[in-house]
C-alpha cells in the first residue's frame, strides 16, 4: 500500500507542476490547456469519425489579410514570428505576438491580418476528420475568386 501512496504523490506533483523536468536540460512547458476558444466560447465535443491531424505552417506577408473563413474543427496554433491580428465577423479581435498561442474560434467567420512590417509565421494544429475540410471559405470570398 505504501507504493500506491508514492505513485499517487508522484501523479499529483506531475499534474500540479507547470513545467516538468524530463531529463537533464529537457523540459515540458504547457503552452495552452483550455476548454474555450480565444473569445471565451466553449469548445464543441469532438465529432464522430476517423480522426485526422493536420499541421500547417502559414506565412502571412506584411500588410496581407487572409480571406474570411471558418473552421469546423478544433485547432490551435503558436505564432513563431511577427504579429497577427485575428478578427471575427462581429468585430471581436485578438492581437498575437511571436511566441503567443491561439485556440481558434470554431464555426465562426473570422480572418487574420498582418499589420506588422515583417512576415508572420504561425504553426496551426487541426484535430479534424478524414475526408472533411478543416477550413471553409466565406461565400463572399468565393465570389471574389479566393
Amino acid at each position: 500500500m505504501l507504493w500506491l501512496r508514492g505513485v499517487m504523490l508522484g501523479l499529483v506533483i506531475a499534474v500540479l507542476m507547470p513545467a516538468v523536468v524530463l531529463a537533464e536540460g529537457a523540459r515540458v512547458e504547457v503552452l495552452a490547456k483550455t476548454t474555450t476558444s480565444w473569445d471565451g466560447a466553449t469548445l464543441p465535443p469532438y465529432r464522430e469519425g476517423q480522426p485526422e491531424v493536420t499541421v500547417l505552417r502559414i506565412t502571412v506577408p506584411p500588410g496581407v489579410s487572409l480571406p474570411m473563413h471558418a473552421h469546423p474543427v478544433i485547432n490551435a496554433g503558436i505564432l513563431l514570428s511577427g504579429q497577427l491580428t485575428v478578427e471575427t465577423e462581429h468585430g471581436r479581435t485578438l492581437q498575437l505576438a511571436a511566441g503567443e498561442v491561439i485556440v481558434e474560434v470554431i464555426d465562426e467567420w473570422h480572418y487574420g491580418r498582418n499589420d506588422g512590417d515583417t512576415e508572420a509565421v504561425i504553426v496551426v494544429f487541426y484535430a479534424g476528420l478524414e475526408q472533411q475540410p478543416i477550413t471553409v471559405l466565406h461565400e463572399t470570398e468565393h465570389a471574389e475568386g479566393h
